[in-house]
């Protein structure tokens, strides 16, 4: 019968020195921590003006009489972003496919492709909301809405596809030409490995750089104020220019922070386990 394996008192010694070691770490760092931002603080409150900043930007009257409107003009930036991040997906994956055809037959649709995302990505996101916002209606499009919260969120979408386009395509170039002569090897045409192949390895391979995308796609919903829509910054500075008070602007600030915050660790999460399970498959 074979005797079960137990650690060597040397090498329980080794754990007990790294836990020692780990232990020291994380108080120096939680000291560290705590004075440099006690002494952030004390370096805040005890400055000249603060009394006028605390006044102006975090009033508690201020804070509890704007909350209930904001609250109910953040779900408008909820929805906005739930809408144009499928949609962002789509266009951006079709216009990644289609800059990287081979054909001769699509070198138009390449080319249209290539203008895209070349000329939307240099025009700053804050213009083109304002040219849809205010441009599109005055067209009286037949079938079309002429909200400003519809154009405002077409903007978006064509302001970002273009951008994720960009990270779907690096993630279709990272995939070995081997991957598709192995595929067409099998008697899969161009067209099939690139949809049961290529696409598949590249979106798990771009998923982190979407995400972080997608966390300053929801912090842009705020430039659907500058045409008029009543989302959370427009009610915050409506409320301030009323009140001469700027306090629901740092109520607005919390609201994007309690939504991004938990993106932003999500996809920190998802990089890890990315590099654990490529580590994993080099040995």
């Amino acid at each position: 019968m074979t005797q079960a394996w137990a650690p060597s008192e040397r090498e329980l010694e080794r754990r007990v020195a790294r836990r020692r070691l780990r232990l020291r770490s994380v108080a120096i760092a939680t000291v560290v921590t705590m004075v440099a931002f006690v002494g952030l603080g004390l370096v805040l409150v005890t400055s000249p003006g603060w009394p006028r900043v605390r006044e102006t930007f975090f009033d508690g009257f201020h804070t509890r009489a704007s909350f209930p409107d904001i609250a109910d003009a953040f779900w408008l930036n909820v929805k906005m972003f739930l809408i144009a991040e499928p949609l962002i997906l789509v266009l951006g994956l079709a216009i990644a496919v289609a800059r990287g055809a081979r054909s001769p037959w699509l070198v138009p649709v390449r080319l249209l492709a290539v203008g895209y995302t070349d000329i939307i990505r240099g025009i700053p996101t804050i213009l083109l909301v304002l040219l849809f916002g205010f441009g599109m209606p005055s067209l009286r499009l037949q079938g079309v809405p002429n909200s400003p919260f519809f154009w405002a969120t077409a903007a978006l979408v064509v302001s970002y596809s273009a951008y994720v386009a960009e990270v779907f395509r690096s993630g279709i170039d990272s995939i070995h030409p081997s991957q598709i002569a192995s595929a067409e090897a099998l008697g899969l045409g161009h067209g099939q490995a690139l949809r049961f192949v290529v696409v598949p390895q590249a979106i798990r391979r771009v998923v982190p750089p979407l995400l972080n995308d997608f966390v300053s796609l929801q912090k842009d919903t705020a430039l659907a104020s500058t045409v008029g829509v009543f989302e959370a910054v427009f009610v915050a500075r409506d409320y301030g220019n009323y009140y001469f008070n700027y306090t629901p602007y740092v109520v607005v600030a919390l609201f994007f922070v309690a939504l991004t915050i938990p993106l932003a660790r999500f996809t920190d999460w998802l990089q890890r386990r990315y590099m654990e399970r490529e580590r994993a498959g080099a040995l």
